[in-house]
């Protein structure tokens, strides 16, 4: 895919760190403009006015960096591993995926501590719809299964939800309104995979 040329463009010269923390809140949503074997190209939120290169930003929950950036496109490159731990291997030129800038300090605090560090990937095995909301049973990979308790955080593909029931490796969390306008999760069907990442604090509190 071509694109025209940009003044704009920045390139990964001018490296600058941002902190690597997330909050779950979905900033916005983007689609994917080009995927390249190892580079990911996303539109930009008008909203990521402050983005740099080398800035932190969870795509579908996953922390990547920011390699280039143009007035309408920012890029990612994505290792082997990324792609084979996590739904982004599988991400097609058109897909829609959530955004979220890492958090800054001052910001203010919302939903839970959420890395971008994708553990595993879950399976949507139910969706039920209540009036104007939604819930979704997911079934994790067995070895994520003993981090997950009720009432507890989770991250699905970076958004931050409550754990209502935990089953038999299963777990079934409820969509408000806002989030299945808001995110991707308001796509989800029976057999869509999704990438999961614990509550840190209830890691370290089984260990």
């Amino acid at each position: 895919m071509a694109f025209s040329p940009d003044s704009s463009v920045s390139s990964v010269s001018s490296v600058s760190y941002d902190s690597f923390v997330f909050t779950g809140i979905v900033e916005a949503t983007g689609t994917v403009i080009e995927k390249r074997p190892h580079r990911l190209t996303v539109a930009r939120p008008k909203t990521f006015r402050d983005l740099k290169i080398g800035s932190s930003i969870s795509v579908a929950g996953v922390c990547l960096s920011v390699v280039e950036k143009k007035n309408t496109t920012m890029s990612f490159d994505v290792v082997d591993e990324t792609l084979a731990r996590t739904t982004l291997g599988s991400l097609r030129e058109g897909d829609c995926v959530n955004l979220e800038r890492s958090l800054k300090a001052g910001d203010r605090f919302e939903g839970h501590i959420v890395q971008g560090h994708v553990e595993g990937v879950g399976t949507v095995i139910s969706r039920r719809l209540l009036a104007a909301s939604a819930v979704i049973g997911i079934r994790l990979p067995a070895f994520l299964a003993t981090h997950v308790v009720p009432k507890g955080s989770i991250a699905i593909d970076g958004v931050s939800l409550t754990v209502a029931f935990v089953k038999d490796g299963t777990i079934t969390v409820a969509l408000i309104p806002h989030t299945l306008a808001m995110t991707t999760l308001g796509l989800l069907q029976k057999g869509d995979r999704v990438n999961i990442e614990t509550d840190i604090v209830a890691r370290y509190a089984r260990r």
